[in-house]
């Protein structure tokens, strides 16, 4: 038998929110970027999800081009800190569940892999401070003075985290038959095929959609639902309102 290897979201999954949404708030408290961006346009988008009459992915991808325009010209030096500033006071603001398996696989000796959206500067120190195998997120791309260019090689879609699950294989050694994977929306649904053992946290609409869709996936896949303090274990045939 090959390494068993658990591969885990963070946005959503195991994060609370997205690193990179707490990483634009901490640019804009410090005026490192234009307050106007936030005003001229997420907020709006922002609101209509908040008042649940938007969809979060779509306020998300929004957001993630503000940011990534933002971030066009800055030293990656230059705001190390604010990045250190996200960790250090955000990162406990984890689900207990997640943070409970993530604590079982270490204790049952599998790989513990973070594969997020988010950018890879901040999903390394996530993984460095709950002590993980190996990450992988959204490469910002650097110019060679250390500044961010604005052109970026995303791992928010499902067709990169298949990719990089795969690479992840070879790296490993691993068996997907006997291992884990943990998402939270129509991103990670490739993650989730892949595994032995799929685990959806918070679900989106969209992703319990395609979970019904595909059989296979629907037999083996477990629903976990965190709200407040009660964890809910439910199957994939609850209906979607």
């Amino acid at each position: 038998m090959g390494t068993v290897a658990a591969f885990f979201d963070i946005d959503g999954t195991l994060y609370r929110d997205s690193l990179m949404v707490e990483h634009f708030k901490k640019l804009l408290k410090y005026e490192v970027i234009d307050a106007a961006l936030w005003h001229h346009h997420a907020k709006h988008t922002y609101e209509d999800w908040d008042k649940r009459q938007g969809n979060y992915d779509d306020y998300l991808l929004e957001l993630a081009q503000i940011y990534i325009d933002s971030m066009k010209g800055l030293n990656k030096h230059n705001i190390d800190f604010i990045s250190d500033q996200v960790i250090n006071l955000k990162g406990d603001r984890v689900y207990r569940y997640t943070r409970a398996r993530i604590a079982w696989h270490k204790c049952h000796g599998h790989k513990v892999i973070f594969i997020s959206g988010s950018p890879s500067f901040l999903v390394e120190k996530m993984a460095k401070k709950y002590e993980i195998t190996d990450f992988r997120g959204t490469e910002y791309l650097l110019d060679e003075q250390d500044n961010y260019t604005g052109e970026i090689a995303q791992m928010w879609d499902s067709e990169n985290k298949h990719k990089a699950i795969m690479e992840f294989v070879d790296q490993y050694q691993i068996d997907l038959s006997q291992s884990y994977s943990y998402g939270d929306t129509n991103g990670d649904l490739a993650m989730l095929k892949l595994v032995g053992h799929p685990i959806t946290i918070n679900p989106t609409k969209e992703l319990l959609q395609n979970i019904k869709l595909d059989e296979e996936l629907r037999k083996k896949i477990t629903l976990i639902v965190e709200r407040k303090d009660v964890i809910y274990k439910l199957n994939a045939d609850i209906e979607i309102l």
